[in-house]
């Protein structure tokens, strides 16, 4: 941990040397939040509901997946940006230090800009628990607790896989986006609005829904059958984080270095 945080401080003195970079950066970030946002209201503001669904659900179901994948994003950087460090060489000089790997490819980039849209996200989830008529207990604010940081270790998971994938690759693989921003897009609505078989492929292939679809049936009151089920899904992230820790140990086992 104190390695980490001596990561993190090289960072953000890093950020901090280039401060007006760093600024219109976390404002681009938001900046695509919030059309992301407009395009819900417009939706809304058409249509009044879908699928039963009202405006201010949405934004609850909106704002906690775009508060875990800006959490995944900034601290599992390293591991979106693999590829360079396998073509670099920098992955040889990484496995010749007597430190986790896994914790020196965090470190190799955590991307801080994604303020700009972890605090507008928490904007909307403000207002969105305020006002979408939630009867909020104890059990309902663990529930959102797990969606937010749940998801965000999803997200992480899916960042590992595609470095893992670099290890045979060397480039990274494009179609790992529809995974990462794709399921975020695809997630910030329920997934029972789409057609059966995305959500089938979202509960057992790619465990999506489990992080910000079933919890939030719970949260919304919608949920059938046995609730403390719905309630601690997203701790099925756990369970997915196996295969994904397996895959990058075979990939490191075989790695071989570029001769960069």
């Amino acid at each position: 941990m104190r390695l980490y945080l001596k990561y993190l401080s090289i960072h953000l003195k890093s950020m901090l040397e280039y401060k007006t970079s760093f600024i219109l950066t976390a404002l681009g970030q938001a900046i695509t939040t919030l059309f992301s946002f407009i395009g819900i209201y417009a939706l809304f503001d058409r249509f009044g509901s879908i699928e039963g669904y009202k405006f201010n659900e949405i934004l609850l179901c909106f704002s906690t997946i775009t508060l875990s994948f800006s959490l995944g994003e900034c601290f599992a950087r390293g591991f979106d940006q693999f590829s360079s460090i396998i073509s670099n060489g920098q992955f040889d000089r990484i496995m010749v230090r007597p430190r986790s790997i896994t914790l020196q490819v965090l470190g190799t980039k955590i991307e801080l800009s994604r303020i700009g849209r972890f605090i507008e996200a928490i904007i909307i989830m403000i207002y969105a628990v305020n006002t979408c008529k939630v009867n909020w207990t104890a059990s309902k604010t663990i529930t959102l607790l797990l969606m937010i940081f749940s998801g965000a270790f999803f997200f992480f998971c899916l960042f590992k896989i595609y470095a893992s994938l670099c290890f045979f690759t060397i480039e990274g693989l494009e179609f790992m986006n529809i995974f990462t921003d794709g399921g975020r897009e695809i997630a910030s609505y329920p997934l029972d609005i789409y057609k059966k078989g995305v959500l089938l492929f979202f509960t057992y292939v790619v465990p999506l829904a489990f992080i910000n679809y079933y919890p939030f049936l719970y949260l919304i009151d919608k949920c059938p059958g046995n609730s403390i089920l719905y309630m601690f899904s997203p701790l099925v992230t756990l369970l997915f984080a196996i295969p994904c820790e397996i895959l990058w140990r075979f990939g490191i086992r075989h790695y071989k270095s570029t001769g960069c």
